[in-house]
């Protein structure tokens, strides 16, 4: 129902079916760009994508697998036309007006050392991701990150389920090997 009251023109239809996606839509822009700000522009573009093209989509049932592929779409875009090649640490500090946050919530419970390790744990992961190839990189956001089906991917990324599986396949070899080159790398740098 409020799909079609949103295709009608309602805006405050439109905006509940967002209210139900805006941090997925979110999370997978950050993910493919790396960068706050561009992944806000991003969603925000995307946003505007999926309500002039409101007509395109069939029903509910397939709208948040449509809505992603939108999104995803426009966060490649960006980051194609960015040519962005730098790696964003996880550990970043975000300065607000308050003053400047942490990106990770760090946990009471953990010891300095555990926080240490799971920060360096965690760059490392987002650095290898970072430097597969865009298809390996969005295929392994989509899968192990945000959790997509594989008929779900298909959709998003507008190729057959085998393909889905075999660049995925492909994705998770890949990354492993950049991951076990940086952690030999960083061996050798602490000898």
């Amino acid at each position: 129902m409020l799909l079609e009251k949103a295709k009608k023109g309602d805006i405050e239809s439109f905006e509940k079916i967002i209210l139900e996606y805006e941090k997925l839509y979110f999370n997978i822009a950050f993910r493919i760009l790396g960068d706050i700000e561009d992944a806000k522009d991003a969603t925000q573009n995307a946003l505007i994508k999926i309500y002039n093209n409101l007509d395109k989509c069939l029903n509910y049932d397939v709208f948040k697998t449509w809505s992603c592929k939108i999104v995803t779409n426009t966060a490649i875009d960006l980051l194609r036309m960015q040519k962005r090649k730098s790696a964003e640490s996880l550990d970043e500090k975000i300065e607000l007006e308050e003053g400047f946050v942490n990106k990770e919530i760090k946990s009471d419970a953990a010891t300095p050392e555990e926080i240490y390790f799971a920060k360096e744990r965690n760059r490392i992961i987002k650095e290898s991701i970072n430097k597969l190839e865009l298809k390996y990189k969005t295929i392994i956001i989509l899968r192990d990150i945000n959790g997509f089906s594989y008929e779900e991917i298909s959709k998003i990324i507008n190729q057959p389920i085998g393909t889905v599986k075999s660049r995925i396949s492909r994705a998770r070899n890949n990354l492993r090997v950049v991951l076990s080159e940086m952690l030999e790398h960083k061996n050798i740098k602490s000898v």
